[in-house]
């Protein structure tokens, strides 16, 4: 009879789950387990560590990533907001102790370490953000309450926090998701027009201000006369790589970058495995993205269509970013190709996101009031 139950438990979850967008991202996770096993074994000698060291635990990571993906996607719209709330309340304070207990990394002090983990607050705080978001820009469909208000003076917290370690990349990305919440909400066309003045003036600002800010953007401005070690490395990647690659493991960028396993892996697919892989990387990162925003067309619901489109945003546009600044066709901005890079806290903050957006979009049935006497015994 428990076998009966679960495998029909199973089979109803099957039903009313986006299925070509669980099969996307299947093949996400393939692609990564095959090029971070290809790439972290130089990296990993580089710095005194085994060969399977990093290979190791990207494994442990996806296999946590399944399950977050499949215990958020079991849930309701109710309590995924709950656990949104908890979650970004969470985030706010860790972001918060990262200044006075985390530990620097290229300038910036963006990590703390909890029980041997190192923890990005920021990576956690994104879905959360967008769902938080999604839920306060409902209310002002439903009843009088000021939500545009309540979300800009949330969105200048969590700026304030990010700024403050500094992570301009991850500032860029969070405002330029809730500017899309903000537009889909109905924001009046004038307020989004002084909001990307103001993103205008501060990024000038940051340039004028910031070095190392200015140092990215005039490498990305004018790579001939810069030293752009990564970026120069990668675009050769690519060309030596061709249409078809030069074959799994017989690369030779990832003995040369640093980040060849996290910001760079793209080049490292392009080396190893060509044009045609790269293409198919890219055409599964956008059907995920277009499958999801065909399927809120029909969504009524205001929640579940604001806060599922800033997840998807928030992971077709770190997508875009990541390939962008390997090709050279974006500044360097330190983030993770989704579900491909290696990297604990991106991974699994990822797989938060995909998973409540999983649950957020299932067909109209319930999972969780399941009847037992429905169940064929």
């Amino acid at each position: 009879m428990q076998a009966s139950v679960k495998n029909n438990f199973i089979k109803r979850w099957w039903k009313v789950i986006d299925q070509q967008t669980i099969i996307a991202i299947v093949i996400l996770l393939a692609f990564s387990l095959m090029l971070v096993t290809t790439a972290s074994p130089a990296v990993a000698n580089r710095i005194g560590l085994t060969d399977n060291y990093f290979s190791s635990r990207h494994v442990v990571f996806l296999a946590l990533a399944v399950i977050i993906i499949l215990t958020f996607s079991l849930l309701d719209k109710k309590w995924i907001r709950r656990l949104a709330i908890f979650g970004f309340l969470g985030s706010l304070v860790m972001l918060v102790l990262v200044k006075f207990y985390g530990f620097e990394v290229k300038g910036a002090t963006r990590w703390i370490n909890i029980g041997g983990f190192s923890y990005q607050p920021s990576e956690f705080m994104k879905p959360f953000f967008a769902v938080v978001t999604g839920w306060i820009l409902s209310l002002h469909y439903h009843e009088d309450f000021p939500s545009f208000k309540v979300c800009f003076m949330i969105f200048l917290c969590v700026a304030a926090l990010l700024i403050i370690q500094p992570d301009f990349g991850m500032l860029v990305m969070v405002s330029a998701v809730f500017g899309i919440q903000l537009f889909v909400a109905g924001l009046p066309i004038i307020w989004l027009f002084i909001a990307i003045f103001a993103s205008v003036f501060g990024s000038i600002g940051a340039y004028l201000l910031l070095p190392h800010v200015a140092s990215r953007i005039n490498r990305f401005l004018d790579p001939v006369n810069s030293e752009n070690y990564q970026v120069t490395r990668s675009l050769e990647a690519f060309e030596s790589g061709g249409l078809y690659g030069k074959g799994p493991g017989e690369g030779s960028v990832k003995q040369f970058l640093p980040d060849s396993h996290t910001d760079f892996i793209f080049a490292v697919a392009g080396e190893e495995f060509g044009a045609v892989i790269c293409l198919m990387i890219i055409i599964t990162f956008a059907y995920i993205v277009i499958r999801i925003l065909a399927n809120l067309l029909h969504e009524d619901d205001k929640f579940i269509q604001i806060a599922a489109i800033g997840i998807i945003s928030q992971f077709g546009l770190q997508a875009v970013i990541n390939m962008g600044v390997s090709l050279n066709l974006l500044p360097t901005k330190g983030m993770t190709l989704p579900f491909i890079s290696y990297g604990g806290s991106s991974t699994l903050a990822i797989s938060i996101g995909i998973g409540m957006l999983l649950g957020l979009t299932k067909r109209k049935a319930s999972l969780v009031k399941y009847r037992l006497q429905n169940v064929e015994i």
